[in-house]
């Protein structure tokens, strides 16, 4: 049993081996590498995001601060069910501050009941309730702050309450998160002691 295990593996790399390089990077990527190093590969339903090549398809221009309002495990169930037709790029867990990609930066995910604001941000969801402060973990906070000065950094948006904002601050959203327990002060000042530039 051993030995078959081994030509099946042997069989696959010579099989991943004739593919086009192109073919292979795009296979690898999409089969667990990920934008933010600290992240951890966890796949929405192809059906609840647009593929997209930003930022040169559009630019990156904030980052969007969402609650669940669920367990992070439904959260990610849900953004994996191609019947829901919602995504986030991110989920942030309150116990520990695990963080979970959803969908990658280059593409257009879902979150912000605003197509052109889902166009121009990258979308983070933090596991909790708006009327229950205590999933605002020091976890929680710390490695969302060094997920958002990542972002940040790499596409050159401003560290600020004009660029780092709530779903509620979204156009015509109907949506209330993160609400009025997100310490906003805190996390702008995590965002910028954390930020490589």
């Amino acid at each position: 049993m051993h030995r078959r295990r081994i030509l099946q593996g042997a069989a696959a790399t010579a099989a991943a081996a004739l593919l086009p390089a192109s073919t292979r990077a795009m296979a690898s990527s999409t089969a667990g590498s990920t934008d933010y190093p600290l992240a951890h590969w966890t796949p929405a339903s192809t059906a609840n995001y647009t593929a997209s090549t930003r930022p040169s398809a559009y630019p990156v221009e904030y980052v969007i601060i969402h609650v669940t309002q669920e367990m992070f495990s439904d959260t990610i169930g849900i953004f994996q069910n191609p019947a829901k037709q919602v995504s986030a790029n991110y989920v942030v867990r309150s116990a520990d501050g695990y963080i979970a990609q959803c969908v990658r930066e280059q593409d257009i995910a879902w979150h912000a009941g605003n197509w052109d604001y889902n166009t121009r941000s990258v979308g983070i969801e933090h596991e909790g309730w708006v009327d229950q402060p205590a999933y605002f973990t020091n976890a929680l906070y710390e490695q969302s702050a060094l997920l958002t000065a990542s972002v940040c950094d790499r596409y050159g948006i401003p560290k600020d309450r004009e660029h780092i904002i709530g779903h509620v601050e979204v156009p015509g959203t109907d949506h209330t998160d993160p609400g009025p327990n997100w310490d906003w002060v805190r996390y702008i000042r995590l965002v910028n002691l954390f930020s490589a530039g």
